[in-house]
């Protein structure tokens, strides 16, 4: 294995870190390790947010702290690496656990993929654009 293949297969990993970082991030609420998956100037197109990521992250641990579990799974990523960009595309299942104030749950799972630019700036990559795609749900009690 030469250099840049060496290269290539840290940059895949650094990336499939950061994608996993993001997912314990939201899962867990913790805003501070949520925002270090993107860049300060990235921007988030969520369906119900759209806008600075930073800005996605105070907007949506909230929600996601009123719900009794969160679960976000991801897979089948496909990286592409171009120097100090790359692109992924990444299919997520995330599941959602949530209690009524009568004592009642109800259980959402939604299943998607994430459009991911990134880039690398002084040898760390981060998220610079994210498109998340819907491409189902299923709601129930």
């Amino acid at each position: 294995m030469d250099a840049s293949q060496t290269q290539m297969l840290w940059d895949h990993l650094q990336i499939q870190k950061l994608l996993a970082t993001y997912c314990r991030g939201i899962d867990r609420c913790d805003q501070a390790l949520l925002k270090s998956a993107y860049w300060p100037d990235a921007i988030e197109e969520h369906g119900l947010f759209n806008g600075n990521a930073w800005e996605f992250a105070e907007f949506i641990v909230p929600m996601l702290k009123t719900m009794k579990v969160t679960m976000h799974s991801i897979s089948n990523m496909l990286i592409e690496v171009d120097g100090d960009r790359a692109s992924s595309e990444t299919y997520v299942v995330a599941y959602h656990l949530m209690a009524a104030e009568d004592g009642t749950q109800s259980e959402m799972v939604v299943g998607g993929r994430y459009a991911d630019q990134f880039e690398r700036r002084k040898g760390e990559w981060r998220i610079a654009r994210r498109l998340f795609i819907h491409d189902w749900n299923q709601n129930g009690a």
